[in-house]
């Protein structure tokens, strides 16, 4: 099932102040997070945090879109120095095509550049203190949206509103986000994913409402564990069906055969089967 957004498409008004301004970029360097940096401890917003990110890693795992060297994160820090000063900024869910040193060597946060690629897509799931997810605020520390526009220059930004299961997605274009509609299917086009991302509403583990779903180009929905597992599982039986309707085809064609004063040999020949499955199939 597929939610059309009816979310405001366009952020708050300072951020469409921002859309006005010439897009221009701080100085920034990539810059390992000094081991003296203290990151903040902040609990997670939400219960539904931790099991979203899950889910959007898993089917992309499952369906293959993810190489050994891709990363995604939950709740991690990305970090820049931005006019001579650390920022980390830790996004509910992003999307890192392939790092450049092993991943058990990202330890603490994730530096773009420096130890890997920038991320092709952040998210941002709202909760009931939502508001930082629209923050333009350029003076240290700054925004996060102006961290992931201007700063790392994401091409895609999503905030997803769990409990109405709407989105908003902003999409790079001249420097700055700008609202992106969706399409027919109430989905939007990751062009760096070749994948759709849209809204579900079921229940998958412990969790029922809203979630965020990837398709692909050809509109076919990228499956979790339980979901491949129920489709394997109807699959077989089908195909058990199918066994048994053919089985009584042919005992039904064996003796009609038979009936009509056919050897068994003669039956095996006609049919194409053995003479000792024709006399097995009389016999029950």
């Amino acid at each position: 099932m597929v939610a059309t957004p009816t979310r405001q498409t366009s952020p708050p008004q300072k951020a469409k102040k921002l859309f006005l301004r010439p897009s221009s970029r701080p100085e920034v360097v990539w810059e390992k997070l000094p081991e003296d940096f203290v990151l903040p401890d902040d609990p997670v917003d939400s219960i539904n945090q931790p099991p979203l990110a899950a889910a959007l890693t898993d089917s992309l795992s499952l369906a293959g879109y993810l190489s050994e060297t891709a990363a995604t994160t939950t709740n991690y820090g990305i970090c820049a120095k931005v006019e001579g000063k650390t920022v980390v900024k830790a996004p509910d869910w992003a999307w890192i095509p392939a790092t450049s040193v092993p991943k058990s060597d990202i330890e603490r946060s994730y530096t773009p550049v420096l130890e890997g690629d920038l991320p092709v897509i952040v998210m941002e799931f709202l909760s009931e203190s939502e508001g930082s997810e629209y923050s333009i605020k350029p003076s240290y520390p700054p925004g996060k949206w102006f961290y992931y526009e201007r700063v790392l220059q994401v091409p895609n930004y999503l905030i997803f509103e769990p409990k109405a299961g709407k989105i908003e997605f902003y999409r790079i274009e001249e420097g700055l986000y700008k609202p992106i509609h969706p399409n027919d299917d109430g989905r939007y086009w990751v062009e760096e994913a070749k994948l759709f991302i849209g809204t579900w509403q079921g229940k998958h583990q412990d969790r029922s409402g809203w979630w965020l779903r990837w398709w692909d180009a050809e509109g076919e929905l990228l499956l979790w564990a339980e979901e491949m597992a129920k489709q394997e599982q109807e699959r077989a039986e089908q195909e058990r069906e199918r066994a048994e309707q053919a089985e009584l085809a042919q005992q039904k064609a064996i003796k009609k055969l038979v009936e009509m004063g056919m050897e068994a040999a003669q039956v095996a020949e006609a049919l194409g089967l053995s003479v000792e499955s024709v006399q097995t199939q009389l016999q029950q």
